[in-house]
């Protein structure tokens, strides 16, 4: 809508608004309207240093000293508003004894399979039957046979049907790295979804939001609104006009009343979606259009990863799309970072994409170096959505779910159990908050869940030998394997999302959600689609405990 247009509106509203004596009583009862609800996900490929990113704490209230020493130190200023839910696995793990379905998942690459099932919780296409093959099909092109999260919550949500997806640093997507994927609607059961590109630059964001703004430059009492002018001195001759007129002093409180809610709703409509918010969040076009190394400066406050959380933030306060996700790269060297070793090779301790050899010197401080990074990262993401306020006093992180989520727990071990994953908001009071919570099955509610054993190798000197095969750097298979499927259930019934009778998300569904993807065993991936008789969601629902009031 223009925004001239609405502002003129709003002029006539405030002086015809004492009239309209419904709309009244809901305002002097205090009865502010919902906010919209956004997930707006983070994706970081090859896990981190687990031992020094999880709190000692798994369950229970956190506090400032719980992050203190830890990777999430930055979030600290946001603690109360934090949930981390420990215990949980992915699917499809890739493990090196999978020969002749013996693993925890299919047969491809460490990563292609992983990533491709992350979101999807499908297996992949085609299948590999040995783990260290370098099959073309299998290695490097196979993708899942179903649809991602993201793609699932915005065809029921979103006004375009597919979500906001922006690859930071203009990546290009691969199968050994894409996370977004939507299958052709006619396509067979076990046929490969499309790889999603999205938008690569924050630029392209902003030409897509850029008519959300209304045509023309803004005029002057637009800017003097979003600048915090009350909406009723725009129009103050019409209203001293009415209130000159003999009425009652019900009827003047009606009128002051009004202005109130008149003035709320113009600051709001200002920080909710005004050319000001953007170049108060940094949305300029000197700041788009320049650097897309995700580590660079930008300007003093933002660098080239800051830019693409800006237009995520941007398009969150417009209600642009419910769902926005921002895809860091792989393999990607974090030069500014004083870091010159590829990401993936770092991950496995070394300097090249194997799995055994000599580590590289200071291999987990430098890994615990980018681990900090993405901590800032997502801290300068919530920061500015908690700085945006909604109609009903909270902020739009408050009616958001912003989560971070990590491909892998350790990226040596390359498993998938006991996954760090932190969320912040509430999802207009969907979820608990403040709170770590172990939704382990065997460990239920433990107080100090295993942190994984990330510094077992790697420490004599800064060097030392890894050996990423036999997996001893991960976190010990039996626990921490509460399924994913569970949260995502959590995530999609917090956004509003349906089912069908079967409890699987359905467009014209009425049901909660309870299921979610092929499985929620990974063993049940093993040899791809259909090979394992009895695949299917043991445990459906979601995690109660991880609801508001549990």
């Amino acid at each position: 809508m223009n925004r001239r247009v609405f502002l003129r509106g709003l002029g006539g509203a405030a002086v015809a608004a004492p009239f309209l004596t419904s709309v009244w009583e809901r305002r002097s009862k205090g009865q502010a309207a919902t906010p919209p609800r956004q997930l707006i996900g983070m994706f970081t490929q090859y896990g981190c240093v687990t031992s020094r990113w999880f709190p000692i704490k798994s369950h229970g209230a956190l506090t400032d000293a719980d992050l203190t020493g830890t990777s999430l130190a930055a979030l600290a200023p946001f603690v109360g508003k934090l949930l981390i839910p420990r215990g949980i696995r992915a699917m499809n793990e890739w493990t090196a004894n999978n020969k002749d379905g013996a693993g925890r998942g299919q047969s491809n690459d460490p990563h292609l399979q992983v990533v491709g099932s992350y979101f999807t919780l499908q297996p992949i296409t085609p299948n590999g039957t040995d783990p260290f093959s370098f099959d073309t099909a299998t290695k490097f092109n196979a993708k899942p046979v179903g649809t991602s999260l993201d793609h699932v919550i915005a065809q029921q949500l979103s006004p375009s049907g597919t979500p906001l997806f922006m690859r930071v640093g203009n990546h290009a997507e691969g199968p050994s790295n894409a996370i977004s994927y939507l299958k052709p609607s006619a396509a067979a059961p076990d046929a490969p979804a499309d790889i999603f590109p999205g938008y690569g630059t924050p630029m392209a964001v902003l030409t897509a939001l850029t008519g959300l703004f209304g045509p023309g430059a803004p005029t002057a009492d637009d800017l003097a609104a979003a600048r915090g002018k009350k909406v009723t001195d725009l129009v103050k001759g019409c209203l001293a006009d009415f209130e000159r007129q003999d009425m009652s002093s019900e009827d003047r409180s009606k009128v002051a009343v009004w202005k109130s809610l008149i003035n709320d709703a113009g600051t709001i409509v200002s920080r909710s979606c005004s050319p000001d918010l953007a170049m108060r969040l940094g949305a300029t076009s000197a700041n788009l259009s320049g650097s897309v190394n995700i580590a660079s400066k930008v300007t003093s406050d933002l660098d080239g990863a800051d830019v693409y959380s800006v237009m995520a933030v941007l398009a969150a306060a417009c209600n642009y799309n419910p769902v926005i996700f921002l895809k860091y790269p792989g393999s990607y060297s974090f030069s500014p970072l004083g870091i010159n070793n590829d990401s993936h090779n770092l991950s496995h301790r070394l300097d090249n994409a194997g799995m055994t050899g000599t580590c590289v010197a200071n291999a987990l401080d430098q890994l615990q170096t980018i681990d900090r990074f993405y901590a800032a990262k997502f801290a300068k993401l919530i920061g500015m959505l908690d700085s945006i306020k909604n109609a009903d006093g909270s902020t739009l992180l408050d009616s958001s779910a912003a989560v971070w989520f990590q491909e892998m727990s350790d990226g040596s071990a390359h498993n998938l159990n006991n996954l760090p994953i932190i969320q912040a908001g509430g999802c207009g009071g969907s979820f608990k908050t403040g709170w770590t919570v172990n939704v382990d099955t065997v460990n239920t509610s433990a107080a100090n869940l295993s942190r994984g054993n990330s510094e077992t190798q790697c420490m004599v000197g800064g060097t030392g030998m890894i050996n990423g095969i036999n997996m001893s750097t991960g976190t010990p298979a039996t626990i921490a394997n509460a399924p994913i499927n569970k949260y995502y259930c959590n995530l999609m019934n917090a956004m509003g999302v349906k089912a069908d009778a079967s409890g699987f998300p359905s467009k014209g569904g009425v049901g909660e959600v309870t299921r979610f993807g092929y499985s929620d065993k990974t063993t049940d991936f093993c040899g791809g689609f259909g090979a394992v008789a009895g695949a299917m969601i043991h445990d459906p629902g979601e995690y109660t405990a991880l609801k508001a009031g549990s």
